[in-house]
């Protein structure tokens, strides 16, 4: 994928779904959910492309939402996209996928479809919605058959951390193509009741490794099996450098950027207005770096990517604890969580445990 550059595009807020990490609904007012017209889809997808053609990267594009599955044209994005002969994947809920709907994403060319599922299915369905546990691994045997990936998604909190290892086993057992997980990104906290909140998301450093440990040998136990377990997290290139299985290359060049967060190298978000972000969960008013890049159908990918706004997000040597690591050009952690905890992009990651912080962890 180095010569990709993706797009995790939102083309509405409509979700059947009020989840207790995410960002979408966490205002006490209900309010209308926002989407992409079709026009406007056309417009944005000829951005992209006029970005990638000028860059010499291929597209690849993610489409989600809320759960996209809902707006009123997705299937007539999924019939431009593959018209322009686009890689795309989906993710989105499991509630409306079909074996006929699945089998039409994939003639549209979709690769895969991503599902979350945020620990086993009592915590799952308080953190989502009660049902859904069941409805994804239903689904997954839908996207299986129909010759898509599977993907799963899992937001590791405090709350769903000690389950992670046993839903290791259940994806495993149900055959699902990708298994990966990232954290949970704390900020603006879903209002809905009964959800959970803080303290119930955190995660102390030590532990999170703890919990890498633990997968790990989840890993090593299924390396043979059906499914593919992708590192997501960028703190594993710590992880795997501790135990002497990622060791720096010998030709590496000073300056040079070869792994880690994307934002800035090879990743832009898009949401249902047109507005443009180096990530999805900097949109957030804790941190110090402007979330905003600027709007899609009134202005030009290129010249957003490579502008000043989006130079803040290289600013490497600004990275507080990475930039004098010598894993800062593999690794940087997740900035997106640190600028949530410490409110600045440039911050240390909260669940970094190589010299830890006491002031910044508590």
């Amino acid at each position: 994928m180095e010569n990709y550059f993706s797009f995790q595009w939102h083309i509405t807020d409509a979700c059947e779904q009020r989840c207790g990490h995410c960002y979408l609904y966490h205002s006490p007012k209900e309010r209308r959910p926002d989407q992409t017209a079709l026009e406007h889809m056309r417009q944005i997808l000829d951005n992209c492309l006029d970005m990638c053609a000028a860059l010499k990267r291929v597209p690849y594009v993610y489409i989600t939402g809320g759960d996209p599955l809902l707006h009123d044209n997705f299937w007539h994005l999924a019939e431009l996209l593959h018209t322009r002969s686009v890689n795309f994947a989906v993710m989105g809920n499991p509630f409306r996928l079909t074996e006929k709907i699945c089998r039409r994403l994939r003639r549209y060319g979709c690769g895969a479809y991503q599902l979350s599922l945020d620990g086993l299915k009592e915590t799952h369905d308080r953190i989502r919605s009660p049902g859904s546990f069941d409805a994804a691994l239903e689904a997954v045997r839908l996207i299986n058959a129909a010759d898509m990936e599977s993907a799963v998604m899992t937001t590791v909190s405090g709350a769903n951390i000690g389950e992670v290892p046993a839903l290791i086993d259940i994806v495993t057992e149900h055959e699902v193509s990708v298994f990966a997980f990232s954290r949970y990104c704390p900020g603006t906290m879903s209002t809905v009741p009964g959800r959970m909140r803080p303290p119930d998301f955190a995660i102390p450093p030590l532990r999170y490794r703890e919990l890498l440990c633990r997968c790990w040998d989840k890993f090593t136990e299924y390396r043979n099996g059906n499914t593919v377990f992708m590192l997501k997290d960028h703190l594993w290139t710590l992880f795997l450098y501790e135990k002497g299985l990622f060791t720096l290359p010998e030709d590496t060049q000073e300056g040079v950027i070869y792994d880690g967060c994307s934002c800035g190298i090879s990743h832009l978000t898009i949401l249902p207005s047109g507005e443009v972000y180096a990530c999805r969960r900097i949109e957030n008013p804790a941190s110090s770096q402007p979330g905003k890049l600027g709007n899609a159908l009134s202005g030009s990918l290129r010249d957003m990517f490579l502008g000043p706004r989006m130079d803040a997000y290289r600013n490497f040597a600004a990275f507080r604890k990475c930039a004098d690591c010598e894993l800062l050009q593999f690794c940087r952690g997740c900035p997106a969580v640190a600028a949530a905890y410490t409110g600045s992009f440039y911050g240390a990651d909260p669940q970094c445990w190589k010299a830890v912080e006491p002031a910044v962890y508590g």
